[in-house]
C-alpha cells in the first residue's frame, strides 16, 4: 500500500499523467478496488482515470480545466461585442477613457480583459529614454490663469480629417489657449495661421477673462517663437499680439529657442483633441464643426478627467481655487477667426470680440 495519500503523491508530482499511468495499468491488471487500496484512495478515482485512458489514450491522463460552463457575473455577449467594437472607433484611448466617453458600467479592468479575450490590439507606446522632470506640484501652486500657453495647431495633417476639411470648406488652423494649473482650454479656427488671428484670438479671451475678473496683474502668457506671435525674427519693436498681451498688464513670454518641451501643456490637448475629436467626428459644414467644436470645449472644460491632475476636471480644480466662479467663465465658445476679422473689417468701428461663433451664443 502507498505510504502517502493519493491526493499528495498527485500535489507533488512533476509529471502527473506518468503517475496516472502506472496506476490505470495496475488496475486493468489486478482489477479496480486492489488498485485503489495500493495508491491510497478511492475507486472511483481509479475508475474515472482508467475509462478516461481506455477512450482516449495517454492524452487524456492530463489534468483538464476545472473553469466553470457558465458565470452569472460575467459581461453578457452583445454588451462585449460593444465594447469590442469600441476599440475601432477609439483606437489610441485606453479602457479608462472609453468608460468615461461611452459612459459604460463595466469597469475598466474588464473591459481591458474583453479587449485582450478578443486580440484587440494595445495601444502601448514606447518608453521614452529621456526622463521628464515632474512640474506637477509647481503648477499647483499657480494663481487660476496665472500662467498660460498659447500655440497652433496644423489640420491638414490629420488623415480622418483632411478629407472633410477639403470638401467642406473647414479651418485648416486651431488656435489654442490653455490654463496651466487647471488646464481650462480655450479654442479659435481660422484657414490660415498669421499674426493678425493671433492678436484676435488674443483679444478674444482677454475680454472674456476681464468679463469675470481672471486677469491676473504680471501673469505670463506664452508661446513660441513663431512668426504668428513675435512677427519677424528681425523686428526691432514688439508685435502686435505682445501689444495685446501686455495691455491688459500681461507679460509675453516665449520660449527658448528649440525648447518644445517649454510648450508641454498645450501640446498635451492638441494631442488629446486630434484623438478625441478630429479622428472620431464627422461634419457637414463649417457651421456643425463650430458646434461640435464647443460640445467637445464643454466637455473637455467641465467633465473630462484628468489623470495627471488627480483625475479631475478643470472645472472642479478651478472651483477649489476660486469657489465663487461660476460655470460660464469656462464656456467661451470657440472663435471663428476669419468671421471675426471680416465683421471688423466691415465696421472698423465696432468694439469688443463679440461674433458669432457659436448658434448657442
Amino acid at each position: 500500500m502507498c505510504p502517502y495519500p493519493w491526493y499528495q503523491v498527485m500535489r507533488l508530482s512533476k509529471d502527473k499523467k506518468q503517475q496516472r499511468y502506472q496506476m490505470v495499468i495496475h488496475a486493468k491488471e489486478h482489477g479496480v478496488k486492489p488498485t485503489a487500496r495500493l495508491y491510497a484512495t478511492t475507486p472511483k478515482t481509479v475508475r474515472k482515470w482508467l475509462l478516461r485512458f481506455i477512450e482516449d489514450g495517454y492524452q487524456a491522463l492530463a489534468d483538464m480545466s476545472r473553469r466553470p460552463h457558465y458565470s452569472p457575473n460575467a459581461v453578457p455577449e452583445d454588451d462585449a461585442k460593444h465594447i469590442v467594437k469600441l476599440k475601432s472607433k477609439y483606437k489610441r484611448l485606453g479602457a479608462e477613457q472609453v468608460k468615461v466617453l461611452e459612459n459604460l458600467t463595466t469597469s475598466s479592468k474588464t473591459i481591458r480583459k474583453i479587449w485582450r479575450a478578443n486580440g484587440v490590439s494595445s495601444r502601448k507606446r514606447r518608453k521614452k529614454h529621456v526622463t521628464k522632470q515632474n512640474l506637477r506640484e509647481i503648477k499647483k501652486q499657480f494663481a487660476l490663469f496665472e500662467r498660460a500657453c498659447e500655440d497652433t495647431k496644423d489640420l491638414d495633417d490629420i488623415p480622418e480629417y483632411w478629407p472633410q476639411m477639403m470638401a467642406k470648406g473647414l479651418p485648416k488652423v486651431q488656435y489654442t489657449f490653455r490654463e496651466v494649473s487647471c488646464g481650462v482650454q480655450f479654442l479659435g479656427f481660422s484657414d490660415e495661421r498669421s499674426l493678425t488671428n493671433a492678436m484676435l484670438f488674443a483679444g478674444y479671451i482677454n475680454e472674456h477673462l476681464k468679463k469675470y475678473d481672471l486677469i491676473i496683474e504680471n501673469g505670463i502668457r506664452q508661446t513660441d517663437n513663431g512668426s504668428e506671435y513675435i512677427g519677424a525674427w528681425s523686428a526691432k519693436n514688439p508685435s502686435v499680439y505682445t501689444l495685446a498681451i501686455e495691455s491688459e498688464k500681461l507679460i509675453h513670454g516665449t520660449i527658448p529657442p528649440g525648447a518644445h518641451r517649454f510648450q508641454s501643456d498645450v501640446e498635451t490637448v492638441h494631442n488629446l483633441i486630434e484623438i478625441d475629436f478630429y479622428e472620431i467626428e464627422r461634419f457637414n459644414d463649417r457651421r456643425e464643426f463650430m458646434e461640435k467644436a464647443y460640445t467637445y470645449q464643454l466637455f473637455f472644460n467641465l467633465e473630462r478627467p484628468n489623470t495627471y491632475k488627480e483625475n479631475k476636471s478643470p472645472w472642479q480644480l478651478a472651483r477649489e481655487k476660486r469657489p465663487n466662479i461660476p460655470k460660464e467663465a469656462l464656456m467661451l465658445p470657440p472663435v471663428d477667426l476669419d468671421e471675426l476679422l471680416d465683421k471688423k473689417i466691415d465696421n472698423p468701428a465696432i468694439g469688443g470680440y463679440h461674433v458669432s461663433s457659436s448658434p448657442f451664443f
